[in-house]
């Protein structure tokens, strides 16, 4: 299965792959946004309290992400049950994007991409995520049923604690 969804339900294409979609407009510049997002330090403030999120590890100390950089985290995406997820940073543009990729954790396959761009008044941030839940046709029915939205409320959270950090953004009338 293969969906694009823009926060609502998944539509079914083929078999077991899947895409979220999200964009958020947030009040500040490129550089700081950039500053905040580039540090694996900061996930955890982006992230909701229920999944447990603890980074176990960066294999090279750095305070900011660089191509290669491996990160292993714990997290308790469902039941409080934790499990280990490491993630490479696969690809960057300092101040335009950068790709995540996990390579040990609950997925099969997640593919995670962050782009911020300039507009008026602050920054745009679009996320794509590409993922494969695990189990076949039993990933497909748990996706269904609880992954999709676990990764909305994800985002959710993500743009609530967005805004408690830049404040809210606001639209200019012209």
């Amino acid at each position: 299965m293969y969906s694009v969804c823009n926060n609502t339900q998944p539509t079914i294409i083929l078999m077991a792959f899947y895409q979220f979609y999200n964009q958020q407009k947030v009040n500040t510049s490129i550089e700081e946004i950039w500053d905040f997002i580039s540090s694996p330090k900061n996930l955890k403030e982006i992230t909701p309290n229920y999944m447990g999120f603890d980074i176990m590890h960066t294999y090279q100390p750095s305070e900011k992400m660089y191509e290669g950089m491996i990160i292993g985290y714990k997290v308790s995406p469902l039941l409080g049950i934790k499990t280990t997820w490491l993630t490479e940073i696969t690809h960057i543009q300092e101040n335009k994007f950068f790709i995540d990729e996990q390579r040990i954790g609950p997925y099969t396959m997640w593919h995670h991409q962050h782009f911020i761009e300039p507009i008026e008044n602050g920054v745009l941030m679009t996320d794509i995520v590409t993922y494969q839940p695990p189990f076949g046709f039993i990933g497909a029915i748990a996706n269904k049923l609880v992954i999709h939205s676990k990764v909305r409320q994800i985002f959710e959270y993500r743009t609530i604690a967005l805004e408690k950090r830049y404040g809210i953004f606001m639209e200019t009338n012209k």
